[in-house]
């Protein structure tokens, strides 16, 4: 059998940001390996047609969708109770779901500021101490939890400040709960994907596939097969490509002078 799989339908794998990009392609995959998905996502017709298309190409898998928007302080224990009402005991969790911003704090609204912390930070630690909690007291031999971080948390550049400290905060939180919980049995990966082909950005098509050709991005697939290799092999961070990790020193040591004529060029591009 491959890495992760499973007897088809004998345990469920709850995905955040479902409808579209990695969470979608990490959904595909994990039904592929045998695991019944329970795909959360904030659009009912993305969700939704995500999950006729995984229905029609996995016929012996269980797929079930909810509509919800995880950037609330309750999303994570409504998330939890429907999980319940339905009976879908979960044994890999990803969270996946994300807002992306490209403004200067000080041009961002309160609310968006809220609801870009309550999504990456709040619910998605929320929901780890959920169903970790769950998976121990099932006694589960081999829990996973996969958390989307980002390669931007080594770039507190001008109009990231609010995504890359929110993804650097998760990326944290990951390494640190993996050492809580392994000797429970339960895996905890943070990914780091720098660029990657999906709408979250809000790059049109016809970029996206002009990255890819130039290798500046990588497919949303790719993504989603480099990040649960890292999951079912315990490891406990992972950055999708070799050659971004050999850019984090010189995001690091990047100077004042080189980052003002980028802030410069960039302010057009803020929103």
């Amino acid at each position: 059998m491959r890495r992760g799989a499973i007897e088809p339908g004998t345990a469920w794998a709850l995905v955040t940001g479902a409808g579209s990009g990695i969470g979608r392609c990490v959904a595909e995959r994990l039904a592929s390996l045998g695991y019944n998905v329970a795909m959360a996502g904030l659009t009912p017709e993305k969700i939704e047609q995500a999950a006729a298309a995984l229905r029609a190409s996995h016929s012996w898998i269980e797929v079930r969708t909810l509509a919800i928007d995880l950037a609330r302080e309750e999303a994570s224990q409504e998330l939890w109770q429907w999980t319940c009402d339905e009976g879908i005991a979960v044994d890999v969790l990803v969270n996946n779901a994300g807002i992306f911003s490209f403004c200067d704090v000080l041009q961002t609204p309160d609310e968006r500021i809220a609801r870009i912390i309550l999504l990456h930070d709040l619910t998605a630690t929320l929901n780890c101490r959920r169903f970790a909690a769950d998976m121990v007291r099932r006694g589960v031999r081999c829990g996973y939890i996969l958390n989307m971080s980002s390669f931007s948390l080594w770039m507190p550049f001008p109009g990231l400040s609010l995504y890359s400290a929110s993804k650097a905060y998760l990326r944290s939180f990951s390494v640190s709960f993996a050492k809580e919980v392994h000797e429970q049995g339960i895996r905890v990966t943070a990914v780091c994907p720098a660029g990657v082909a999906t709408d979250l950005y809000g790059l049109p098509p016809r970029w996206q596939r002009i990255g890819l050709r130039l290798g500046v991005l990588i497919s949303a697939d790719r993504c989603a097969r480099r990040a649960l290799w890292a999951l079912w092999h315990g490891q406990r961070t992972v950055v999708p490509d070799w050659w971004n990790r050999v850019l984090i020193p010189a995001c690091k040591l990047l100077p004042l002078w080189m980052i003002r004529p980028l802030r410069r060029f960039t302010m057009k591009f803020q929103k």
